[in-house]
């Protein structure tokens, strides 16, 4: 993250917390968000990434901490944040019923948008979604990704130089999600702020940095890049076999082995010495029984990282409950 970034904080967490009678959704969490960047919210479903957005748009009020979103107290003025922010929830937001003109039409209404500047931030709109030559679709009939992407173009028609994103690419295919992401980065290259949550791990590779939050606790922050060289503390071997769940047993006990864990139809095993691990696990194996198919050092995934970082954090509230 380039130091303009860091010298201009568009969002700022201060010890976030969010209760629910005796539950605490969200446990201390700080963090900032600087002018153009793209900060990732990623965590397993629960986690606590929606309460915290909707905290930061005004929709939640916070049981203490304090969070700013352009220099604006989130408890103390809700509506005024609310002006300066565009959002796109987790369930679809767009009338279904209405058309894409329609939708666009409403929507600039919702967000004040003068009548002399709506046309042209439609043209925008409709650009941006790659709908032109549908303005009078209805939206129902609209593929998932061209959905996303005009829901989209409807939260930034105001402008707002502060987008929440809740899981916006849920459900869509593969293509249309790298679509949307080259949109977000068209947004941050202009200086807009984006905070996105995710579940996908690698949508987090497109961000400057990626936040984990497990259990309402922040646990980990920094560029992908610097998550994956510092928080593993280890390196990553594939390994491909025919009986998954037996060599995943045999591995827990394997020297040099610090994690195992099922990565599709394969293994990702942490070990501390690659070179002594890839000489030493197929003999292991054997004297287990087992014969490995491939097995070769890899470059460490998010989803390494994370599924790393997650099992430790929780071992370690297992062990203080």
């Amino acid at each position: 993250m380039s130091g303009d970034r860091q010298a201009e904080p568009q969002i700022v967490a201060e010890n976030l917390v969010k209760r629910f009678g005796s539950f605490v959704a969200v446990d201390g969490v700080s963090f900032q968000v600087g002018r153009g960047e793209v900060l990732g919210f990623l965590g397993p479903n629960g986690a606590g990434k929606s309460t915290i957005i909707r905290i930061l748009c005004g929709l939640l009020r916070p049981s203490s901490g304090r969070a700013l979103v352009a220099g604006i107290d989130v408890a103390r003025d809700p509506e005024g944040v609310r002006q300066c922010i565009g959002y796109m929830s987790q369930k679809f937001s767009l009338y279904r019923d209405l058309s894409v003109e329609e939708n666009l039409r409403f929507f600039g209404g919702i967000y004040r948008v003068p009548n002399s500047e709506l046309p042209e931030r439609m043209r925008f709109a409709i650009s941006m979604a790659g709908l032109g030559g549908r303005e009078k679709a209805l939206v129902s009939t609209l593929a998932g990704g061209w959905q996303q992407r005009l829901a989209l173009g409807c939260a930034v028609l105001h402008r707002p130089p502060i987008l929440f994103l809740d899981e916006p690419t849920s459900g869509v295919e593969p293509t249309s999600r790298r679509r949307f992401w080259d949109l977000i980065h068209s947004l941050a290259a202009d200086g807009v702020s984006v905070l996105v949550s995710t579940h996908y791990m690698d949508e987090a590779e497109y961000c400057h940095r990626a936040m984990l939050i497990n259990q309402g606790r922040l646990i980990a922050v920094g560029s992908p890049q610097e998550l994956k060289h510092s928080a593993l503390g280890g390196k990553v071997l594939l390994l491909e076999c025919e009986s998954l769940g037996p060599t995943l047993a045999a591995l827990a006990h394997a020297p040099g082995v610090l994690d195992c864990s099922v990565f599709g139809n394969a293994l990702h095993v942490l070990v501390s010495d690659a070179e002594r691990s890839l000489s030493e696990l197929p003999a292991y194996l054997e004297q287990q029984h087992l014969r490995p198919d491939r097995l070769e050092r890899i470059d460490a995934s998010l989803e390494d990282v994370f599924v790393q970082l997650i099992a430790v954090d929780s071992a370690k509230q297992s062990a203080a409950a």
